[in-house]
């Protein structure tokens, strides 16, 4: 929107980086358990692998991180490994073979491969010569859980002027 608005997304550092994350859950079966999430130290393009619990009470892991060039949803079966010793550090019982794919979704990032996180820009851009103006860009997890919060700052935002 940025772009079509008239920015020049590369002069601003607002564009965007397709990122796939991909997911395999538990096999019901497998006897292993949690109670809570599990999050890892942060990475640098994210939180790293996860583990979560969806609605029915079953296990995902992930996401992973994977920059792409066309959004694509499909999960390669050859990365159940990695998963596996990602999560094999606070699930040490893990055994590869109990992950089956699951899903994945493509988040937009604002860093690229090999750059620097970047939170997202929540921004009014009358500097810019776009008075009135608010840029919202680049807002991934948790992005849904900020929204409110995002939304009161672009209140303030338009408020001020």
């Amino acid at each position: 929107m940025a772009e079509r608005a008239g920015f020049d997304i590369d002069a601003c550092g607002y564009r965007l980086r397709p990122c796939k994350g991909g997911y395999f859950a538990l096999l019901p079966a497998c006897g292993l358990r949690v109670s809570t999430l599990i999050y890892p130290v942060p990475a640098d393009a994210g939180l790293g692998i996860h583990i979560t619990i969806d609605l029915a009470g079953r296990m995902r892991l992930g996401p992973d991180t994977e920059y792409v060039d066309a959004v694509r949803y499909e999960i390669d079966e050859s990365k159940r490994a990695v998963f596996a010793r990602a999560v094999r550090r606070y699930l040490p019982a893990l055994d590869a073979a109990l992950l089956t794919p699951d899903f994945a979704g493509v988040r937009p990032k604002l860093s690229g491969p090999g750059e620097p996180f970047r939170d997202f820009v929540v921004r009014e851009e009358s500097e810019a010569g776009f008075p009135s103006f608010v840029n919202l860009i680049g807002i991934e997890s948790p992005g849904l859980t900020a929204a409110p919060a995002i939304a009161e700052r672009v209140v303030e935002l338009l408020s001020d002027l």
